[in-house]
């Protein structure tokens, strides 16, 4: 459709319990957000259609705004006269969400290319199953019987490479002819992008079984990786089957502007949209209940991936178990009265009674610190598969040494980083924005000079679909609307020992020209108001990098948030004292010099 009639816009994100719609309208020649509204999603029994959630959503909107939506339940387009919309456009994750099962050949090879690939489309993977996972056949096909994914999607083998073992992978799953999870009326559609040379048998071992898509080798060969049509493929099949079986939606797609996205991959399309405008090397991040995404985008490379147990309420007891108590009461600073015992209960209690908020500040504190384990493990998870490809031999001279990224090693790099987004209500709805951006530099540990921002409102869904119809749009709401600009941090890597010098930085900005003087374990924080931007110069002690190289200059524009500026000098990695009282002590001073929480009780720390 064509974005020159798009004044008024109406978008909605249907979950798994809340479906949010949001109303954008053409100001003054810009886009704006005007009002929010939310339904409880009704994807489930006793309703059993999706299309009453939104109704009820659109009718908040229409309370909010003023603008009459509907007329006899049907959404009037074009907008005219104060009434309807010109366009309408949704993501969905409900019934939760876009599952799949991942089948390759070799794990850290070809099937790590296919989960890429499936990530990166908005699913969730369920499992992968590959020649090497340590499992006998026979197991295989009773794993496969027993998840009911959405779709399975199988992989192996370059092109002119492997045949056999490749056909031997698609007869498992012939033998196990897993069903659908949203019913047996249909055929459960199947994926192929391996070797070419395979195409003729996969469509003879699983072509009458199953919906049998083929697409070209997301691994043509070792040295690329074409994930593109895989995930063209993936989504088309989402919208053809998955939304086509989900109860309500056959009445909400013909209303719809443009394709319904998974809400992952609407997120990550934004953000991907985002990093080609500006330029930018960003890292996102959503931390909800029961899971915890991670998206990034590095040299226009994107990735994604779902801690599938990772999570602050359904999920938080598996948090405690994989980071371990010790992790967690190691972010409890001096004054928090909270025993060991006390604390793995209150960790417990919270997966017990997920929709509860914390009531006091030692509660707050609590949460926050299993916030940045979720975090921190959500963002190794990451790490591990953000990768340059495995496999491929590199022949290196001396001096590739020094500037060629090894085979396999993971694309994150917290030095080139330039923005980090967080997302998810324990980040965007932290009573003070500083804890929103404490959380996140402790977890993911930024290096050099690197923005910070949270989603207000968890609008990215909603702007990453229109995205696809009208970028002006979205990248204009986005900016205005939906970032909250936290500041900037500048933070040094290396070790050394606490009082020593780490580095010295200068500021000129608009109230004139500022100096600190930071030793080893100091983190200030400094304000510096949202819009303004300033020039820091950055003098690293011998042997810390900020961007430039160990104890070389730098100078770089920084920009101000509601938090202001951050400078880091507590080293890279991010290493706290092991005597518990120091520790405790040190994490009340950098609490009191950031202004983290109220009335902070540590009166040592002060």
């Amino acid at each position: 459709m064509g974005t020159s009639k798009l004044d008024v816009i109406i978008a909605t994100d249907c979950g798994s319990t809340t479906t949010k719609a949001i109303l954008i309208e053409r100001q003054g020649g810009e886009y704006r957000l005007v009002v929010r509204g939310e339904a409880p999603t009704t994807v489930e029994a006793p309703f059993e259609d999706v299309t009453i959630g939104v109704r009820n959503a659109f009718f908040e909107v229409e309370e909010l705004s003023g603008r009459r939506l509907l007329e006899d339940g049907e959404l009037v387009k074009p907008a005219a006269n104060g009434r309807g919309v010109d366009g309408y456009f949704s993501t969905s994750s409900a019934g939760g969400g876009l599952q799949i099962v991942v089948v390759g050949l070799v794990r850290r090879m070809t099937a790590e290319s296919a989960q890429r690939a499936a990530l990166g489309a908005g699913a969730i993977v369920m499992d992968v199953i590959a020649l090497d996972d340590g499992r006998a056949p026979h197991q295989r096909i009773e794993q496969m019987r027993s998840l009911r994914p959405d779709m399975i999607l199988l992989s192996g083998g370059i092109d002119g490479g492997e045949v056999r073992r490749v056909v031997m992978m698609a007869e498992l799953i012939a033998a196990a002819n897993p069903q659908a999870r949203l019913g047996t009326r249909f055929r459960l559609p199947v994926i192929f992008a391996g070797n070419r040379d395979c195409r003729e048998e996969i469509q003879r071992v699983l072509g009458e079984k199953f919906d049998l898509t083929i697409v070209e080798n997301l691994r043509p060969t070792m040295e690329t990786e074409n994930l593109g049509p895989t995930r063209q493929a993936i989504q088309d099949l989402f919208l053809e089957h998955v939304m086509a079986q989900a109860p309500g939606y056959g009445k909400l797609l013909p209303i719809t502007d443009a394709e319904i996205m998974p809400t992952p991959a609407a997120v990550g399309n934004m953000m991907q949209v985002v990093a080609h405008h500006e330029g930018l090397n960003l890292l996102g991040v959503d931390i909800g209940g029961a899971t915890t995404d991670v998206f990034s985008v590095f040299d226009g490379v994107f990735n994604r991936t779902v801690s599938a147990n990772l999570g602050m309420s359904y999920s938080v007891s598996q948090v405690l178990a994989e980071a371990g108590l010790d992790k967690i009461a190691r972010w409890l600073p001096a004054g928090v009265g909270v025993a060991e015992r006390a604390l793995s209960n209150r960790i417990r209690n919270k997966m017990i009674r997920p929709t509860t908020v914390p009531q006091t500040l030692d509660s707050l504190i609590v949460e926050q610190a299993v916030a940045r384990e979720a975090l921190r493990l959500a963002l190794d998870q990451h790490k591990e598969l953000a990768t340059g490809l495995k496999g491929v031999r590199q022949r290196r001279d001396i001096a590739d040494a020094f500037r060629q990224r090894v085979a396999g090693e993971t694309l994150v790099d917290m030095m080139r980083l330039d923005l980090i987004i967080g997302s998810g209500g324990v980040l965007s709805h932290a009573p003070r924005r500083v804890q929103a951006a404490m959380m996140m530099v402790d977890a993911f540990q930024p290096e050099g000079v690197t923005r910070l921002a949270v989603d207000s409102i968890f609008m990215m869904p909603h702007l990453g679909v229109l995205a696809t119809v009208c970028e002006e749009a979205a990248m204009q709401v986005f900016w205005r609307d939906c970032l909250v600009p936290l500041g900037t941090c500048i933070a040094a890597r290396g070790r050394g020992k606490p009082g020593e010098p780490c580095m010295t930085v200068s500021l000129d900005a608009p109230g004139g020209l500022q100096t600190y003087q930071l030793a080893f374990g100091d983190l200030v924080r400094m304000p510096l108001p949202t819009g303004e931007k300033a020039v820091a110069t950055v003098e690293p002690a011998r042997g810390f990098d900020c961007g430039a190289g160990p104890g070389r200059r730098l100078v770089a524009e920084v920009t101000g948030g509601q938090v202001g500026l951050l400078l880091d000098a507590r080293g890279r990695p991010l290493l706290l004292p092991d005597d518990v009282e120091e520790r405790r002590q040190v994490l009340a001073r950098w609490a009191v010099a950031t202004d983290l929480y109220p009335a902070f009780p540590s009166s040592e720390a002060r």
